[in-house]
């Protein structure tokens, strides 16, 4: 535990981030609950039983701060909720339609692996791509 937190603290002072302990307990959750894609309100239901002094604010000021030095990135599929994502690596989205659940797709782009940097003389830098459509578990439960 407090190797993590030795980590933890390095990751975010390599940001610039002032590690505080809130800070650290959201970049906890974030990286080991990496595959769900959590939501500001998801961070704040996981932590306040542990944290009772966290406020939502300070977790959306934080996800704020994370995006902005480039920790997380952005997901967002539905255009009413933003989700975070930790995994750096050049992977796109599915959202499953029956469980609402996000999942990592690695799949061969050429746009997010950066082999294309410009198209039609417009300089690419960022490609997002989202699936809609029935995740695995749900298919295997609803036999879809």
């Amino acid at each position: 535990m407090i190797t993590n937190m030795n980590k933890f603290k390095n990751i975010l002072k390599q940001k610039n981030i002032k590690p505080t302990y809130h800070r650290l307990k959201i970049l906890e959750y974030i990286v080991e609950n990496m595959g769900t894609h959590p939501t500001a309100e998801m961070i704040y239901d996981a932590l306040k039983g542990e944290i009772p002094t966290i406020s939502m604010t300070t977790v959306y000021n934080t996800m704020n701060s994370f995006l902005d030095k480039g920790l997380v990135t952005p997901v967002i599929i539905t255009g009413t909720e933003v989700r975070y994502d930790y995994n750096k690596s050049h992977h796109h989205h599915l959202q499953c339609r029956k469980c609402g659940k996000i999942f990592d797709i690695d799949i061969e782009c050429p746009l997010a692996l950066g082999k294309k940097k410009f198209i039609n003389g417009h300089r690419i830098e960022e490609v997002h791509g989202y699936f809609k459509g029935i995740c695995k578990n749900c298919l295997k439960s609803k036999k879809e």
